[in-house]
């Protein structure tokens, strides 16, 4: 290879190895959301159908990567076998008991313990045992909380099951059979 060639392949390896922190940041970037402390009696409460939720942090505070729901149930409460298509679920129980189906695993947790649903796999909850449940649900990305304040502004009393199907439907998510 003569100097020329060399200096030529030189200065494009370099150029090129430069460039590749900054496409990297360009692709992991976003707009830096504000802080925010959220104390333990605040947040916004919502009664999705039996499921009593206080939002923490929604899209607007994290800048639409996450949303962190607090949910606190009693015995029995349930949500049934359903797929997400847009967000993956975390549920981490932090006091009582409940039963999580993901796929075809079907688990208790316990304090402590949490379960991961990734999204177009089926899973459902139960809330078992005799005390009340306290459990965190974070989802990522963040949105699905538009849905559930939408099912929250349902009329009381036994759901409209087509109703919250096509709400739901809507956010991408559907209801197995």
């Amino acid at each position: 290879m003569n100097r020329k060639d060399f200096l030529k392949t030189s200065v494009i390896a370099s150029a090129s190895v430069v460039s590749i922190p900054a496409i990297a940041s360009k692709r992991n970037s976003y707009s830096n959301p504000k802080s925010k402390i959220v104390r333990a009696n605040e947040g916004k409460k919502v009664n999705v159908i039996g499921d009593q939720q206080t939002f923490k942090l929604t899209g607007t505070d994290t800048d639409g990567q996450f949303t962190l729901i607090e949910e606190i149930n009693p015995p029995g409460t349930m949500i049934p076998p359903h797929v997400h298509t847009k967000e993956d679920e975390v549920f981490k129980v932090l006091e009582g008991e409940l039963e999580v189906t993901v796929g075809d695993k079907t688990v208790i947790l316990k304090a402590g313990d949490l379960a991961f649903a990734p999204k177009n796999i089926p899973h459902s909850w139960k809330v078992i045992g005799d005390t009340d449940c306290k459990t965190i649900l974070s989802a990522f990305p963040s949105g699905i909380e538009l849905m559930f304040e939408e099912l929250g502004g349902l009329p009381p009393g036994k759901p409209d099951f087509a109703k919250v199907a096509e709400i739901c439907g809507r956010f991408g998510i559907s209801f197995i059979q």
